[in-house]
């Protein structure tokens, strides 16, 4: 199967219309031509996850956070992203990203799914017609009213994480959630507006978790990579179920820190 035929059913999932502005998505080196016959499927596009796609001999690899985000004066090994895109250029792998788009359609029902929400809504809605209203993160009822502490336990669960970052009181009660997997800290006045009890989300500063205990909001922060890791193995069941001609490899997950 050609490159671009991949790319089809992937934007079949995930149309490019919405992406952000300011992303940076769909094929970023390579070959459209290029014959897939194997797929790397990783978070990112670091030196430890090419390396690997060029030992597996992988033809296409596939992310979420796209490697090129700036526009960029050259391409040399005088720098990290440089380097990695000779890489996958001098090896023939052909580089496609899904980022904010896979975010609208894609992440943001997956990560509700996980934590089982009912009734959900869009928490952030980016894109808008007569049809329909999408976006990032949703919003919903839990299966069941619970402490937080008990919430953080069930998170921990669900996202395959060692410990969570709790903002607010083990001790409240809470029954409406927002999740926003990635970056959330923007977003607490939306889970706000949207009336949620507790945002799960990533990357929450000191400043951004203080403040919305004392609007009345619980922050349970499951760290970036920690949330949008399910990219990997949902990437793997559709392509599975939509190409099932292509041999899968996958990043092994691993925090890119480690808490000591």
């Amino acid at each position: 199967m050609k490159c671009y035929e991949v790319i089809e059913k992937l934007e079949s999932l995930s149309p490019t219309v919405f992406a952000e502005a300011w992303d940076n998505i769909g094929l970023l080196a390579g070959r459209r031509d290029k014959e897939v016959r194997t797929v790397f499927i990783a978070l990112d596009a670091t030196d430890d996850v090419i390396e690997e796609a060029v030992r597996l001999r992988a033809d296409l690899l596939l992310t979420h956070h796209p490697l090129i985000f700036k526009k960029l004066g050259s391409v040399s090994t005088d720098d990290f992203i440089g380097r990695r895109i000779c890489e996958l250029i001098r090896n023939d792998i052909s580089y496609y990203a899904m980022h904010t788009n896979f975010d609208v359609m894609g992440m943001a029902d997956a990560a509700a799914d996980e934590l089982s929400l009912k009734d959900r809504q869009v928490l952030n809605v980016t894109y808008e017609d007569e049809i329909s209203k999408e976006g990032c993160g949703r919003v919903g009822r839990l299966e069941q009213r619970m402490s937080v502490a008990e919430l953080a336990e069930f998170v921990k669960e669900k996202f395959h994480v060692s410990n969570v970052r709790v903002f607010g009181n083990l001790g409240d009660m809470v029954e409406t959630a927002a999740v926003m997997p990635g970056s959330g800290g923007d977003y607490i006045r939306d889970a706000l507006d949207a009336g949620a009890d507790v945002m799960i989300t990533g990357d929450v500063d000191h400043h951004e978790g203080i403040d919305a205990v004392a609007q009345g909001i619980t922050v349970i922060d499951a760290g970036h990579y920690g949330i949008e890791k399910l990219f990997i193995p949902y990437m793997e069941d559709f392509i599975k179920r939509e190409l099932p001609g292509i041999q899968i490899y996958k990043a092994g997950i691993r925090e890119p820190f480690v808490v000591i």
